[in-house]
């Protein structure tokens, strides 16, 4: 199990003692100084079922610098768009072995857990 984590972030903090409380064992990913690849956020994406656009976080300063909103609905393009600007990637994320959630709450976390 991977935790894509930001330790600024309030609800990564969250995730993160929820895993730490429920014993597993995890990797943590700063991802913000260890940005994924394109090939493991597609894959991620594949696993959480949901498309960049769907995980993007667009009030993000940068996002309105490059349009984000604007920008075509192509895959692959929003995917290069993220990986060169992680912190437009929305956090946290569990990476499980069969699944990824974004694990904003509780339940989200349970998911990822219950996969387990």
């Amino acid at each position: 199990m991977e935790l894509w984590h930001n330790p600024r972030c309030s609800k990564s903090r969250a995730a993160k003692a929820a895993l730490d409380e429920a014993g597993v064992r995890y990797t943590e990913r700063r991802y913000l100084d260890e940005p994924p690849t394109a090939q493991e956020l597609d894959d991620v994406l594949t696993r959480i079922g949901a498309e960049p656009w769907d995980v993007a976080r667009l009030n993000e300063p940068v996002a309105k610098e490059l349009g984000l909103r604007d920008l075509e609905r192509d895959r692959a393009r929003w995917i290069e768009v993220m990986v060169a600007n992680p912190v437009l990637i929305q956090r946290p994320i569990v990476v499980a072995d069969e699944t990824a959630v974004v694990a904003r709450d509780a339940e989200s976390v349970g998911r990822a857990l219950d996969s387990q």
